[in-house]
């Protein structure tokens, strides 16, 4: 099931409290059509400085095939690789956008569409907001702490096996 961030925009002036429709929901994951047409993604979202350091890393390594004498099937698969690497990091750079322009992360919410997240959001956040200002959250009680004496220590024998090598301080 997708996971969401959530975002709250920095009030504006004389805004006492922040509209619910404001709030911003970015899913996580791989998004397909930040994978697929790259940069009308980017531009689409406003994206501009990544839009902008994706056309110099594209035209960079574009140069940089065609200088090596490169066929056309590394340029193709070059192209490919920094798309699906936008695709996997597309709602990283939405959160990076929307942190430098002062927005505060609420949290996560998880749901199977952003209707269901922003559902279960609202619900658990009227629920916040329900509760009088002086009473505190309840605590839970206290975990009852016991000691317990560590086992000795015993130095490893040649025998012993940890990780994918055979001995200790033998050949990698």
């Amino acid at each position: 099931m997708p996971t969401f961030t959530v975002h709250q925009p920095p009030p504006r002036p004389g805004e006492a409290a922040i509209a619910p429709e404001r709030l911003v929901f970015v899913r996580d994951g791989f998004h397909f059509w930040a994978f697929v047409l790259t940069p009308f993604w980017l531009l689409r979202y406003r994206l501009w400085l990544a839009f902008a350091g994706y056309l110099a890393v594209t035209i960079l390594l574009g140069v940089a095939l065609k200088l090596t004498d490169a066929g056309a099937i590394v340029q193709f698969l070059a192209g490919v690789l920094i798309a699906l690497l936008i695709g996997f990091e597309a709602a990283t750079l939405r959160r990076w956008k929307l942190t430098r322009r002062g927005w505060r992360m609420l949290g996560f919410v998880v749901g199977e569409d952003v209707e269901m997240a922003e559902h279960r959001f609202f619900a658990e956040w009227s629920k916040q907001a329900d509760k009088p200002a002086g009473e505190a959250p309840p605590t839970a009680p206290a975990p009852q702490v016991t000691a317990q004496v560590p086992a000795p220590l015993r130095r490893a024998t040649p025998t012993d096996v940890i990780g994918l090598f055979p001995e200790p301080d033998g050949p990698r």
